[in-house]
């Protein structure tokens, strides 16, 4: 065979299988888009990094419900518990990035234990993408029926006069309660003996007992005890009052001292979840905070809808973190 000719030859089948290659890259990607189309085409797993019954259980169930609706598929909830809400995020977190294992979070596993835990197993940032934020709850400082005080600042000058002799309940060791307790006592020059509890249904019996002076409470849990006169309400760590309890000013409003947060529920993604699957779930997740019954329910367990655009949830966990990770340091508090 000529050389030329074998040359010519090399090439155009060089050419003929570099074509064809580029034909089936082009046409995968083409087609890749539509592999979404269809999403979701089975059962989405929805894990739940608490026990059942509990605060991030019941609002969890009730997203998962409201998802299935709008997605026409079944969400199949597992509580996945296990070292405080490490066991179900640290699943979440290396589940496969498909769309098909979404997690309910809060401050409780996406900030606070970023602030307490030194070498923790996922990064709330890297590992997960928010695909909308839900809703959110005031913390209420109660007191006990025989508290000689009925407002904030007299229990601010009741406790200041008696260092070392009042106590405050939590549901353990590293929960809101301690955290927020610890850093909203210190703020105000308090000293107040912290006692921990395993769960917070133990510190509502000793207050209403008489036994536990004080505690810093979620809104859902504590407006019973208030409506009911059998605990004393103080003031609000949010930066409104709240419908159910109105008369309970806020800490701000007191002018005793400074104190602004929430406990927080939000839907998450693995981190790199399609753009396409991401963008679907946003759209679910901003109909399910319009639904009128949703909506209902949630303010009357005693929270607010949490509406933040898709381009401002990245940022408002990273605003959350800086500042609960800066109060936990700057206050010296440990989970251990």
């Amino acid at each position: 065979m000529n050389p030329k000719t074998y040359i010519c030859i090399q090439r155009k089948c060089s050419f003929s299988a570099f074509a064809l290659i580029m034909f089936f890259t082009t046409n995968l990607l083409a087609q890749a888009p539509n592999n979404y189309a269809d999403y979701p085409s089975r059962p989405i797993k929805f894990i739940i990094p608490q026990a059942p019954g509990g605060g991030t259980d019941l609002i969890g169930r009730k997203v998962a419900q409201k998802l299935s609706e709008q997605l026409k598929q079944p969400t199949v909830v597992e509580n996945k518990t296990g070292a405080g809400s490490l066991v179900g995020t640290e699943f979440a977190a290396n589940a496969a990035s498909d769309g098909y294992t979404l997690m309910i979070g809060g401050l409780f596993n996406m900030v606070m234990n970023k602030a307490l835990i030194k070498d923790l197993s996922y990064d709330p940032e890297k590992s997960f993408i928010p695909l909308g934020y839900i809703s959110a709850y005031s913390f209420v400082l109660l007191a006990k029926p025989d508290l000689p005080v009925n407002s904030f600042a007299e229990f601010f000058k009741y406790a200041k006069e008696r260092p070392n002799q009042l106590n405050f309940a939590s549901a353990g060791i590293g929960t809101l309660q301690h955290v927020w307790g610890t850093i909203l006592f210190n703020g105000m020059g308090l000293n107040l003996t912290h006692v921990p509890f395993k769960g917070a249904a133990q510190g509502y019996q000793e207050m209403l007992g008489g036994r536990i002076d004080v505690m810093f409470d979620n809104m859902s849990a504590s407006k019973q005890y208030i409506q009911t006169n059998k605990l004393k309400g103080l003031s609000l760590s949010s930066l409104e009052r709240n419908p159910l309890i109105p008369q309970v000013p806020t800490i701000n409003e007191t002018g005793v001292t400074k104190f602004n947060g929430e406990s927080w529920f939000a839907l998450f993604a693995p981190i790199n979840t399609p753009v396409q699957i991401v963008s679907k779930l946003r759209t679910s997740m901003e109909l399910i905070n319009k639904d009128p019954e949703f909506i209902a329910q949630v303010e009357k367990d005693g929270g607010r809808m949490l509406n933040i655009s898709s381009q401002d949830q990245q940022q408002f966990l990273k605003d959350e973190i800086n500042k609960w990770v800066s109060l936990v340091n700057k206050n010296n508090i440990k989970a251990e």
